[in-house]
């Protein structure tokens, strides 16, 4: 049986880290993307192109052939997203596949506050269905996500009201995830959450970042109507509109705010704060300076 690992979403924050973290410890990922053009330059890697994406079946059961663990990201958010997941799992499953390692959120339930967390829910029970052995890594809020939140003015807007969101850093998520992958038999069948150490407000996380960018950085928190009205304005779907604004809400209702100990447990490490994360990464506030 094959002990070779597919990564998924591998020109992303996560895949990317991830099949790095592979490569190092001396596995060899195929990597699967959309244009094999634009696949990390890992040494030993093998970038296969899946198409037009997960949708695509053929080409993704032809990439996964002689694959035995396969490291699922979940693809961008679409109206088909759920549709789009299983077709994937389907061509895992004709394929051959043994095992997915599937990137969920935190929460995920039927009826999360959280609208996309809703797919990541139905996602799994069709993984659970699949008769493919599983391991289901449930990531909370990504700390790169909230200076990205922040408008040109300084100010981040919505409907947050004085809840706490347990953010994590992106490579404390991949750290996990390869240390899961570097052992996939002996996590079959677990649900990890996986966040930072602490939940912070979004008051919290705008003064880190004021103190870094050397000028104010307000949070507003927004009526639900104030939140749908402002962004209007970019045209999205209203399934994106709506999964911008209810990431808010479960921040509001308390739905992100669990902490879990997966981060030191799986990845033998503490999960980073924050703080450390803007430490450690000032690009990602950048743009606020």
């Amino acid at each position: 049986m094959s002990n070779e690992i597919a990564v998924t979403g591998a020109t992303g924050q996560i895949g990317r880290r991830v099949a790095a973290r592979l490569t190092e410890s001396g596995a060899a990922p195929r990597l699967l993307v959309r244009g094999s053009s634009a696949a990390p330059a890992l040494p030993g890697t093998q970038p296969v192109s899946i198409g037009a994406g997960y949708a695509d079946t053929l080409a993704v059961r032809n990439a996964l052939e002689g694959v035995g663990t396969l490291f699922l990201v979940s693809g961008r958010e679409s109206a088909n997203h759920v549709a789009e997941h299983r077709a994937v799992v389907d061509a895992a499953v004709a394929a051959g596949v043994r095992r997915v390692v599937y990137l969920s959120f935190l929460g995920a339930t039927a009826d999360c506050t959280f609208t996309f967390g809703r797919d990541h829910w139905h996602t799994e029970q069709y993984i659970r269905g699949s008769g493919l052995a599983f391991t289901f890594l449930r990531d909370g809020f990504y700390a790169s996500m909230l200076p990205a939140l922040v408008g040109p003015d300084g100010v981040l807007r919505g409907p947050g009201g004085d809840g706490r969101v347990s953010a994590v850093a992106p490579d404390d998520v991949a750290d996990v995830a390869a240390a899961v992958l570097g052992d996939p038999a002996a996590h079959d069948g677990a649900v990890y959450d996986v966040t930072g150490p602490a939940a912070l407000t979004l008051l919290d996380a705008v003064g880190e970042l004021s103190r870094r960018v050397g000028r104010p950085i307000r949070y507003q928190p927004e009526t639900l109507a104030e939140a749908y009205a402002s962004r209007a304005v970019y045209g999205a779907p209203e399934f994106e509109v709506a999964g911008w604004v209810t990431s808010y809400q479960a921040i509001a209702d308390g739905s992100l705010s669990a902490v879990s100990d997966t981060v030191p447990r799986v990845a033998g490490h503490p999960a980073l704060t924050f703080a450390q994360y803007l430490d450690a990464h000032p690009d990602s506030y950048a743009h606020l300076r």
